[in-house]
């Protein structure tokens, strides 16, 4: 059985090694480029070959891109209970962290658009989950919704395909994409619950 490279010996060593190569390719992303394995290394002062022992291609820099992919919510504590505050932060929450991860996330985008690729790590849903901590509150007060569908229309108006339309093609700055993320937000909220109460009022006849 073969054993990981960072499993064999030295292990404080590699975890080290393996930090600073990690620390190094989220200050590059932060300062919005979009670095290749020789770059990170560079940076952080290792060889390259040992970098590639790490990270073999740029692609896998994807999975260490994100300090905060741990995030569950991002509604302050205490959250607010009204659904439409909560969406009202959380979307902003959402559209700010796209935007300070941006060459991330677009290199993130890029990999997943390549044909026959898997999808790069952190493209699994987590915004998604977020929306539906901020929808919460209508799983018991507005049953008729479907909370996750709901979640689902938002993150695919809001997320980092929408800001790439609208600052590259549609010629917004990033905030008029922050405003016009949280605005959406709030359409698509609204049409859910007249959606819903239409369908009541359809089954009472």
């Amino acid at each position: 059985m073969t054993v990981p490279y960072e499993a064999s010996g030295r292990a404080a060593q590699k975890q080290r090694t393996r930090a600073a190569l990690a620390e190094a390719a989220q200050r590059l992303f932060a300062a919005g480029l979009n670095p290749t394995v020789d770059a990170v290394a560079e940076a952080a002062g290792i060889s390259r070959t040992t970098a590639y022992r790490y990270f073999p291609s740029q692609r896998s820099l994807l999975a260490v891109a994100f300090p905060e992919t741990g995030s569950t919510t991002l509604l302050p504590d205490p959250a607010p209970r009204d659904a439409h505050t909560r969406l009202d932060l959380t979307v902003e929450g959402f559209a700010r962290f796209n935007l300070r991860n941006e060459a991330a996330l677009r290199a993130q985008l890029l990999a997943s658009l390549e044909p026959g690729a898997a999808q790069p790590p952190l493209r699994q849903g987590r915004a998604i989950a977020w929306l539906e901590d901020a929808l919460a509150p209508l799983r018991s007060r507005k049953p008729d919704v479907d909370v996750r569908r709901l979640a689902v229309a938002i993150r695919a108006a809001t997320g980092i395909e929408s800001l790439v339309w609208l600052t590259d093609i549609a010629g917004l700055t990033r905030e008029q994409y922050v405003d016009l993320a949280q605005w959406t937000a709030r359409a698509l909220l609204e049409f859910a619950l007249k959606d819903a109460r239409a369908a009541r009022g359809t089954a009472r006849r």
